[in-house]
């Protein structure tokens, strides 16, 4: 049986497994068990799969999975449960670094408060058109450990975000990797109203964290907001955004929110093993 937490983050929920003695030896092939434990009703569910394991440079490292078994760089909400994850099992201390696929990320806990530096965002792109049907959708993008589109409209709780967000995701302009597609309005200089569908899950969550930041960021390069920014999510939680501005984008960006232990449980192998059933 395998040992793991289940923590969410502003409405993300990861399933978390220590790996640093290989606890996933005899689970075979990595995606495969990450799409069978993930899948609600019939295994654990959850958005996404984290990975704990030893770095020589840093205090861990992590592989991040999202729910369809592909293996991506960053996930800002699962960043922020992996280092809760990490306190709690003595693997780091309250203020840490660990490794991604995006580079290193360092972190501050306090409490079940997780305060995440993320890498500096790159690939700016503001404000050009794609075509969506025969229709000219105004957008801008950037990539914030992940890439992601962000589009303003008038009412985000009345968009079509799985409609429109999937189209953009499996856009032209994106391929091969695709993006993720996140919907807003802006209600103050310092307050952003998001809806976000994520690439790997397929469909909009409940939070993004690293579609938060890239909201935050793109109306702050458009003039719209400055730092720090509070970005209320689909789950009604609220998460803020602290950066710098430079004269050709931005530094020091900081992604702050709660999170919550769910449960920790032992997964058996016949929850992983089904034998096709």
């Amino acid at each position: 049986m395998i040992e793991f937490y289940k923590i969410q983050g502003s409405g993300n929920d990861f399933i978390l497994i220590d790996n640093r003695e290989n606890a996933l030896r005899d689970v075979g092939r990595i995606d495969e068990f990450v799409r069978t434990v993930c899948r609600p009703h019939t295994a654990v569910g959850a958005d996404g799969l984290i990975v704990i394991e030893r770095s020589e440079k840093a205090h861990f490292r992590w592989r991040f999975f999202n729910a369809d078994g592909s293996e991506v760089e960053m996930c800002g909400n699962g960043g922020r449960c992996a280092a809760r994850f990490a306190v709690i099992k003595g693997i780091a201390p309250a203020t840490m670094s660990f490794e991604t696929r995006a580079g290193i990320i360092d972190a501050e806990v306090s409490g079940d408060v997780v305060k995440l530096r993320l890498t500096d965002p790159r690939d700016l792109r503001k404000a050009y058109t794609i075509d969506l049907g025969g229709t000219a959708v105004p957008v801008s993008s950037i990539n914030t450990g992940v890439p992601h589109v962000v589009a303003f409209v008038d009412d985000p709780d009345g968009h079509d975000v799985v409609g429109m967000g999937r189209a953009i995701r499996y856009h032209e302009a994106y391929r091969p990797a695709g993006t993720n597609a996140n919907f807003a309005r802006v209600l103050n200089r310092h307050r952003i109203k998001l809806r976000t569908y994520e690439r790997g899950v397929e469909d909009e969550t409940l939070a993004c964290g690293t579609g938060a930041v890239a909201t935050a960021l793109i109306a702050a390069w458009t003039g719209l907001v400055d730092s720090p920014v509070d970005v209320l999510v689909r789950s009604g939680e609220t998460l803020k955004i602290h950066f710098e501005k430079t004269q050709t984008g931005f530094q020091k960006v900081y992604l702050e929110g709660g999170t919550t232990v769910v449960y920790q449980g032992l997964l058996w192998d016949e929850a992983y093993h089904m034998d096709g059933r």
